[in-house]
């Protein structure tokens, strides 16, 4: 059981769905030749060919639009866009056809491909860079919506996202990309799309998050437990849509209070549909204190200076659970 990067166990859940079938596809702006901005398709051109791993103009709609087009003529096609903030570029795309089209052709054709993009902050990027806009792609009926938090939870969601037969938007955390190893299971593994995943359980307060907030969480989990005695219950969400809301509401049924934790901006963010999900199914009357959101504030990404004050922190969390603990 090696124990891999999250790049490379995203370029071994590439490789493994090119090389069992014919109909996948990589297209992107420099994953051919140069294996991608961040190097997760190294290798794949030289081993499938051009006609497999195509290097595409700098045009994200034309991307999204020919990939579109593949799908409906029967290929699983998976297009990159270079940096989540350009995604936008293929807003028209996105929207209008690729999450449309099967309930357009009332299910004639199945959209079956993924739409892979880096996103997030920590990497002391410029602006367009560091964007965290999962919730557009999640308000957006006809999509779904994967965000992995370690090497082995991208190569099984991978997997998963291109045998779905509809179109997955897969957010990959590039913050986390080359910053641990986890071991990876030889032999290929799946893991369910719209199940989120209870990393720790625990008694006290339940907090879930996702992606690269997962991270300093867990930090924080850990400085809860040791010096404060306070039994977290911690839950990776993974899927944004469609969301998991039993596992959610079990817990906080069971907890009796809970935090948010994302670095995406507040207003209407996962952290807002999560809270109400609460309220509406049933775990208001467990509440002892607040249901409390840790986001990214309401203000565009900031240049790489302060990028460090704008995100969600392990002290954050530690303050807010022991807030809540206190509460009364």
């Amino acid at each position: 059981m090696p124990s891999i990067t999250m790049v490379e166990s995203l370029n071994l859940a590439l490789d493994e769905a090119l090389a069992q079938d014919n109909r996948v596809c990589l297209m992107g702006q420099d994953i051919g030749v140069n294996g991608g901005v961040f190097r997760v398709t190294k290798g794949l051109q030289a081993r499938y060919g051009k006609d497999r791993v195509m290097d595409s103009p700098l045009a994200e709609c034309g991307i999204i639009g020919t990939a579109v087009g593949m799908a409906i003529y029967g290929m699983k096609p998976i297009a990159e866009i270079q940096f989540s903030g350009f995604s936008l570029q293929a807003f028209d795309q996105i929207e209008q056809n690729m999450s449309r089209l099967r309930n357009r052709t009332q299910g004639r054709f199945e959209i079956s491909m993924v739409m892979r993009t880096p996103y997030g902050g920590g990497i002391r990027a410029v602006e367009h860079h560091s964007e965290s806009r999962e919730t557009y792609w999640a308000h957006t009926p006809g999509l779904k919506v994967v965000i992995p938090s370690g090497p082995r939870n991208a190569r099984s969601l991978l997997a998963a996202a291109i045998a779905d037969p509809d179109p997955v938007v897969f957010y990959e955390p590039k913050s986390i990309y080359r910053a641990f190893r986890e071991d990876v299971p030889e032999e290929p593994e799946t893991m369910p799309l719209g199940k989120a995943q209870v990393v720790r359980p625990g008694e006290d307060i339940t907090i879930i998050s996702y992606g690269a907030m997962i991270r300093p969480v867990r930090e924080a989990v850990d400085d809860l437990s040791d010096q404060h005695g306070i039994d977290v219950e911690l839950i990776d969400l993974l899927t944004i849509s469609p969301m998991d809301t039993t596992t959610l509401v079990e817990s906080v049924r069971k907890t009796g209070r809970c935090i948010v934790v994302h670095e995406g901006h507040r207003t209407c963010g996962i952290g807002a549909e999560v809270v109400a999900r609460l309220a509406e199914h049933g775990s208001f009357e467990y509440l002892v204190a607040p249901l409390r959101r840790l986001t990214a504030p309401d203000l565009p990404f900031p240049y790489f200076q302060v990028e460090q004050h704008f995100l969600p922190d392990p002290d954050d969390v530690v303050e807010t659970a022991c807030e809540l603990m206190n509460w009364n």
